[in-house]
């Protein structure tokens, strides 16, 4: 059952992943995104990681999207517009995209281990031995290994505020 779960809520990621780039309006994309993110949460929960579930669904289906929809609103942008497509895409596209999938196919099943994708025991799917979705191991790798990482992507986020922020008060001057 587990199986079935994750490939249904693998397909649905893929699918509105997919959505977000196609949409030409970007509330629609980003309503799309918050699609990914919640069947991403649900993955989590399904590999045993509750607290990145939870912490999927609270900081980015939560604040990341509203910031993003903030953003998004303040800038006021409009549906993108469609331009014709050149030769050159039409005609290497389709070509291009079947080399990339046999690509990452290729390399996707080099990586795999001999026995298969993964071992079940009882009625819980165990991935490649995955344990480290506790509270303990995200705050000790977080805090440890990418503490950098994680104090320049605050402060990107940082920017980013305050950059709409500039741009929001040029608009009403």
């Amino acid at each position: 059952m587990d199986v079935i779960l994750f490939l249904i809520f693998a397909v649905i990621a893929v699918v509105c992943a997919i959505n977000v780039v196609v949409q030409i309006h970007p509330i629609s994309s980003a309503l799309s995104l918050v699609g990914v993110m919640g069947s991403l949460a649900i993955l989590y929960l399904l590999l045993g990681a509750e607290f990145l579930a939870a912490a999927q669904v609270i900081v980015y289906a939560g604040a990341i999207m509203v910031l993003f929809v903030f953003v998004i609103m303040l800038v006021n942008a409009g549906a993108e517009s469609s331009k014709g497509r050149s030769f050159m895409v039409q005609l290497l596209g389709a070509p291009l995209l079947i080399a990339l999938l046999g690509l990452l196919a290729y390399f996707v099943q080099r990586m795999l281990p001999a026995g298969g994708t993964g071992a079940t025991v009882g009625t819980t799917v165990h991935f490649g031995g995955f344990t480290g979705g506790g509270a303990r191991d995200i705050g000790s790798a977080l805090f440890t290994t990418y503490l950098l990482t994680f104090e320049v992507t605050s402060v990107l986020i940082l920017i980013a505020i305050l950059g709409a922020i500039v741009l929001a008060r040029k608009e009403l001057e």
